[in-house]
């Protein structure tokens, strides 16, 4: 199966409260966008990796993250739009333009920690079933709360997950799955949901808590305990 990689990476960070994105921030000696990439990169299945970075940021991606690290699997930069649907569907577009794909791959690029046996499994799934995402089981109580901070209601967390990435769908669904949405006027929060948004299954494959996004200044901390976690074996 021929597997092209979407990654984007045009967020501002504005939750990181650093002077520059969060994809750029830097532990382990390289940027978080720049550990992502290597994953993607070192894996045969994927044949080639579009990122998506901000229409401002794209000379900075390509100097401080593409060039020093040698990713000869990126070949191009796409720039972001307005939200993350807007960025992907950019690239969805360049990629429609070249060679037929099997499969198409969405993993956040600052999610560095993804491991190679999470993608593959993911990838597997997409090409049996024809959509798949990472996704972890809730491990405490949820409750729904209303806008007042009031609870309204106990949720069963056998029936929750949280979604990850990567999300991988066979072609034909997620270009079918991005038109109708606009079409419609429709954002989601995922690719997923667009694809849920047809009536087509999505194949869940169980996560890790180790593929966290990094978002948050705490996150950072928590991204450089577990690089030393595994550098340590």
């Amino acid at each position: 199966m021929k597997v092209a990689a979407i990654i984007p990476a045009a967020g501002t960070g504005q939750r990181m409260q650093q002077h520059i994105p969060k994809q750029y921030l830097s532990f382990g000696g390289k940027p978080i966008l720049a550990h992502t990439l290597t994953v993607l990169e070192n894996l045969p299945e994927i044949a080639e990796i579009t990122v998506v970075a901000q229409p401002s940021a794209l000379d900075f991606c390509q100097t401080q993250v593409i060039t020093p690290f040698g990713f000869k699997k990126v070949l191009r930069l796409v720039p972001g739009g307005k939200e993350r649907q807007d960025s992907v569907y950019n690239a969805l577009k360049v990629l429609q333009r070249q060679n037929e794909w099997d499969l198409i791959l969405v993993h956040d690029g600052v999610r560095p920690f993804v491991t190679p046996a999470e993608v593959l499994r993911v990838i597997r799934a997409a090409g049996e079933h024809g959509a798949a995402i990472l996704a972890l089981p809730a491990q405490d109580t949820v409750k729904k709360v209303n806008r007042a901070g009031r609870i309204k209601k106990t949720l069963n967390r056998q029936d929750i997950w949280l979604a990850q990435t990567p999300q991988v769908f066979q072609t034909a669904i997620i270009w079918r799955a991005f038109l109708e949405a606009y079409a419609r006027e429709y954002y989601g929060t995922d690719e997923a949901s667009l694809v849920e948004a047809l009536g087509l299954p999505v194949r869940v494959e169980p996560g890790s808590p180790f593929n966290i996004k990094v978002t948050t200044p705490e996150d950072l901390i928590l991204a450089e305990a577990i690089y030393r976690l595994r550098q340590q074996g």
